[in-house]
């Protein structure tokens, strides 16, 4: 019945809509009490977008499991080519919500790219990517690097281990190209901090060359995520930053190997988020408490039992009408653990992350960091005060909706307290667990861009003016 009931998702949902109506006449008195609880939504069907990656996997829960409907919401959910399709979407109204890079709601809302007033009310997981980099740069960059007593690679691997590899291609006069799947995207900011850890430079942005490549040792493009193995395989890119399954299919393939994942760069950092235009919260906020109550209902099904329902998101996952990728690979980072090598599979239980450690709590702090590496790489062209930090965060991170939506679950006893942030700010504490070891703390932004070596600092453009 489950698969029957999800290959149907793009086309039926008006019907399962109708056929929901009559369950619920038919039903009894203790089943119409519980319709009772439902919010008056403005909008009850819905249509909600992804890219096909194992981090959509809270939007695939809350309609398998009904929490959609469970909030009177009858929802299709659509894969999306790439992420500018995408967000495209979501501000033209074909999409009534999606899930989005991190990046892309701050983006839109001050003008890099598309402009747009695009907000969040829910980050959607922690972690979940990995670089990968082809067989011939692993093989040269293992020169490199150290061995633990049983002969394996000693993790994390820096960046430094790809610098002598970069320098011969630049010696040679080749370029050396990598992947990333998007411009604002999580995995551009992971790859370009790992590699500028590594002291190699990934390159800035300008008002007239957006490209990015700006003195840069390593050129990154974009590729869209399910392409990034065949790209890799043709020799287009040496190697690239993704989400997964696609790193561990590179793996499967034999055509590459990960060298190090985001939980290493970063731990336990924001990956991505439900993006809405602010125009639909504003037409329809009991909508989007909806929205935001099914989504941490999902995200807590993902997590609980210590990750005891993994095995069966993974099925549903690997369905064609969501990722679309065999279970072996999407089980391979999805249920504790990590492949790099063919055969070097290590215990990394938070690859990924979808509600333990308060993940899905929109944190301003983690809006702030994006908002960093855009100004660190020229994404944003000038300086910003601090204030300027705090006011876009707050413009687009939605936290107080979120406590709205959480504490409706648990007056309903879906959740519990402790499930929640008691008493925040908004702002994580400061933290140094990056690869670097670089002290990050969100109400001090202009400090930490101006902490690295390579990197825009106050008063620089991409020019050094």
């Amino acid at each position: 019945m489950s698969n029957v009931r999800s290959s149907l998702v793009t086309y039926f949902a008006p019907t399962r809509r109708i056929a929901l109506l009559i369950a619920l006449s038919l039903c009894s008195i203790s089943v119409v009490a519980a319709e009772t609880q439902m919010l008056d939504v403005e909008k009850d069907e819905l249509k909600l977008g992804f890219i096909k990656l194992t981090d959509m996997a809270p939007l695939a829960i809350a309609y398998e499991k009904g929490y959609f409907e469970d909030e009177g919401l009858y929802v299709t959910l659509e894969p999306q080519a790439n992420w500018k399709v995408l967000l495209d979407g979501v501000i033209t109204g074909e999409l009534d919500g999606a899930h989005m890079l991190a990046g892309q709601p701050l983006a839109a809302t001050i003008g890099f790219g598309t402009k747009a007033h695009i907000v969040t009310p829910f980050s959607m997981d922690l972690n979940g990517n990995g670089i990968t980099v082809s067989n011939e740069i692993w093989a040269a960059m293992k020169e490199n690097i150290p061995l633990d007593s049983d002969g394996k690679p000693v993790h994390p691997i820096s960046a430094s281990a790809l610098k002598p590899v970069v320098e011969t291609y630049k010696d040679e006069g080749k370029p050396f190209n990598m992947g990333m799947v998007f411009p604002v995207s999580t995995h551009n900011y992971e790859l370009r901090y790992w590699l500028a850890a590594g002291d190699l430079h990934p390159g800035y942005y300008s008002s007239d060359d957006i490209s990015g490549q700006i003195d840069a040792d390593v050129l990154l493009s974009v590729t869209p995520p399910p392409q990034m193995p065949s790209t890799l395989e043709a020799g287009t890119i040496l190697g690239y930053c993704v989400g997964e399954p696609w790193n561990q299919q590179a793996v499967a393939k034999g055509i590459g190997v990960p060298v190090i994942t985001d939980y290493q760069i970063w731990k336990n950092n924001p990956e991505k988020v439900f993006g809405l235009s602010k125009a639909f919260t504003e037409e329809n906020p009991n909508t989007t408490l909806a929205l935001t109550k099914a989504l941490i209902r999902a995200a807590i099904w993902l997590d609980e039992n210590d990750n005891a329902n993994r095995p069966e998101a993974v099925e549903i996952l690997s369905r064609s009408e969501y990722v679309g990728a065999d279970e072996s690979v999407i089980g391979a980072s999805m249920t504790g653990t990590f492949e790099f090598e063919p055969g070097d599979v290590r215990e990394i239980p938070d690859f990924n992350v979808f509600f333990r450690y308060y993940a899905t709590y929109p944190y301003y702090s983690d809006a702030v960091w994006y908002l960093t590496q855009m100004r660190r790489w020229g994404q944003i062209a000038e300086d910003k005060d601090d204030a300027w930090y705090d006011s876009v965060a707050k413009d687009v991170y939605l936290p107080d909706l979120y406590m709205q939506a959480a504490n409706l679950l648990i007056e309903e006893g879906f959740a519990g307290a402790d499930d929640f942030p008691a008493s925040t700010d908004g702002y994580k504490p400061a933290t140094d667990e990056f690869i670097d070891g670089v002290l990050y703390d969100g109400k001090k932004p202009n400090e930490y861009i101006d902490s690295f070596a390579i990197g825009l600092k106050t008063g620089t453009d991409a020019a050094g003016q």
